[in-house]
């Protein structure tokens, strides 16, 4: 079980937005990535693709609420299944990479403003 804490990620503050477009800029990389097996990225593609697809697990028309739910758990399942199954190695490095792109964005310049005659 030790292997497994290792493997868990450290979710960073700033909000529910912050944390998805994190996760969406995370899974975005590891497709990009040569180390990730090609056939573990079609699980998000094959989520995105579920939600265009004409024939739907539970009818939005039948159960108009759990229709809409069944499409968010898809997409929410198949993001966490494709982020928990890449090596922990290259998630955890697009992980640092992309919380070190974020606390520069953050860091606070001082300056003085001067006025320049053209």
């Amino acid at each position: 079980m030790a292997n497994r804490k290792d493997r868990q990620l450290t979710v960073p503050q700033g909000g529910m937005m912050r944390d998805f477009v994190l996760r969406l800029k995370l899974i975005g990389r590891l497709m990009g990535d040569k180390r990730v097996n090609f056939f573990l990225k079609l699980l998000p593609l094959a989520s995105v693709a579920y939600l265009f697809w004409p024939v739907d697990v539970v009818p939005a028309i039948a159960l108009p609420i759990i229709g809409v739910l069944d499409d968010a758990a898809i997409l929410w399942i198949g993001s966490t299944l494709f982020v928990e199954l890449c090596p922990p190695e290259v998630v955890r490095e697009h992980m640092q990479n992309l919380r070190s792109n974020l606390d520069e964005a953050n860091d606070v310049i001082d300056a003085e403003s001067a006025d320049t005659d053209e």
